[in-house]
C-alpha cells in the first residue's frame, strides 16, 4: 500500500514515461490526465511516437525524470509544442510512429 502511494506521486500531468507492456512497449508517452490511483490518460502523441491517446495502467509505465509544462487534458498539438522545447524531443522524433 505504501509503495502505491509513493509510486502515484510520480504520475503527474506532464510526466514523460516509457510504456513497458503491450504493443507500444518501449515507446515514450506523456501523461495528460490522472484518472484514479491506478490509471492515467496518456498520449504519444501518435504523430510523434505512435502511442495513441488512451487510458493506461500505471503499472505499465516507467516514469522518466522529465516533466513538461502542459495543462490537464492538453491537446496533442500542445504536447508536441511543449516537448519540442526539451532535450528529450530528439528521442521522441528518433523513434517516431508511422513514416
Amino acid at each position: 500500500m505504501l509503495i502505491t502511494g509513493v509510486k502515484m506521486s510520480l504520475f503527474v500531468v506532464g510526466r514523460v514515461c516509457t510504456k513497458t507492456k503491450g504493443r507500444e512497449k518501449g515507446r515514450k508517452c506523456v501523461i495528460v490526465d490522472v484518472i484514479d490511483k491506478n490509471y492515467v490518460l496518456i498520449t504519444g502523441p501518435k504523430k510523434l511516437t505512435g502511442v495513441r491517446r488512451r487510458r493506461c495502467n500505471i503499472n505499465h509505465l516507467d516514469p522518466l525524470p522529465v516533466v513538461i509544462d502542459i495543462e490537464k487534458n492538453a491537446s496533442d498539438e500542445d504536447v508536441i509544442k511543449a516537448l519540442s522545447q526539451t532535450e528529450i524531443y530528439k528521442e521522441f522524433v528518433g523513434k517516431g510512429g508511422k513514416s
